[in-house]
């Protein structure tokens, strides 16, 4: 296996791109698979075992049912800390840095997403947001009905 760094990805992206280009060279035979995971170390929280049985009787569920069902399903857009940054700026013509918005979601309890960079223990204490900041991030929050 290769190691896994971004100059072998790029030397293994661009020879498959020159087999794919380059009508000299033969197509190469193989039989492995080339697949991408993202790993973790993260166990589930829990698991949850579910029997269904679909059909037309009563005691099943219909599959048109189901169908319907997805088709009026839409689910909200995962707000980012990017999207809340150009609200800000475009409304109040301000930046605002991500540990600011982090601090307000915080402060009002809204789940925090564990962060693959995250550290345990910080270097140096959180800054607290300017007031005027907070205010325009919870505006923000309220405008993507966040909170």
């Amino acid at each position: 296996m290769f190691p896994q760094t971004a100059k072998t990805r790029k030397r293994l992206w661009i020879c498959s791109l020159a087999r794919k280009i380059d009508e000299d060279i033969q197509p190469i035979q193989s039989s492995h698979v080339e697949t991408v995971v993202l790993l973790s170390h993260k166990s589930p929280d829990s698991v949850i075992n579910v029997k269904v049985e679909f059909g037309e009787s009563d005691d099943k569920i219909s599959l048109d049912a189901i169908a319907e069902r997805a088709k009026k399903y839409h689910p909200k857009p995962k707000i980012t800390y990017k999207m809340i940054q150009e609200y800000v700026e475009k409304k109040y013509g301000f930046k605002v840095h991500t540990a600011y918005i982090a601090e307000v979601k915080r402060s009002l309890g809204l789940t925090m997403y564990d962060a693959s960079n995250a550290v345990e223990e910080l270097n140096q204490p959180r800054k607290h947001p300017p007031k005027e900041k907070v205010e325009a991030i919870k505006d923000a929050l309220k405008y993507f009905e966040v909170i």
